[in-house]
């Protein structure tokens, strides 16, 4: 079966929002590293249009860093599901939308061969985590005190306490602190 992992970035207090915070090269490198552990990503239509047409121009035209246009092509080349009942179309070549139950779809997907499945975002993973889907946590913690944005699990009730157990951790040169957690 596959692995569904969720990964994000988030400051010390919490922030999952994007704009509260940078990443740098060697958060492009680890993330491109896991998104080469995964041939499927799942997002929600805003995360989605967050990183789609963004990722797969900067693939096309090789326009920043080294560690971004890798992370680019890395993104670029995976194929994707999106949950949205807004969305009428896919901009991306890889993307797939997907209108019916987040649960029985993710389920599906788990059972298929392949790769691990890697989501991304807040709707989307907190959701998936609410139904004890996740089978894998990962957290890129950046050295900022944020004081406001969106946060992970965020109106979301856990019907019990979930415990993970440490499986890897990375410090940055930045002070970025990677966790992997799995459910124990």
């Amino acid at each position: 079966m596959r692995k569904l992992i969720f990964a994000i970035n988030t400051t010390l207090d919490g922030c999952c929002d994007h704009t509260k915070q940078l990443a740098d090269e060697e958060t492009h490198e680890y993330f491109t590293s896991l998104m080469r552990e995964a041939d499927l990503q799942v997002f929600g239509r805003k995360t989605y249009e967050l990183m789609v047409p963004f990722w797969p121009e900067v693939a096309k035209n090789q326009s920043m860093t080294k560690a971004s246009n890798e992370f680019a092509r890395a993104f670029d080349s995976v194929k994707k599901v999106v949950f949205s009942r807004s969305l009428d179309s896919a901009e991306d070549r890889n993307t797939r939308i997907v209108r019916t139950n987040l649960r029985d779809e993710i389920v599906k997907l788990k059972q298929e061969q392949g790769k691990s499945i890697l989501v991304g975002g807040l709707s989307v993973a907190s959701q998936l985590i609410e139904l004890g889907l996740v089978d894998e946590y990962v957290f890129v913690v950046s050295p900022i005190i944020a004081g406001e944005g969106r946060r992970l699990l965020e109106g979301v009730s856990l019907q019990e306490r979930l415990q993970l157990r440490l499986v890897e951790s990375k410090i940055f040169q930045s002070g970025c602190v990677a966790v992997r957690y799995l459910k124990a």
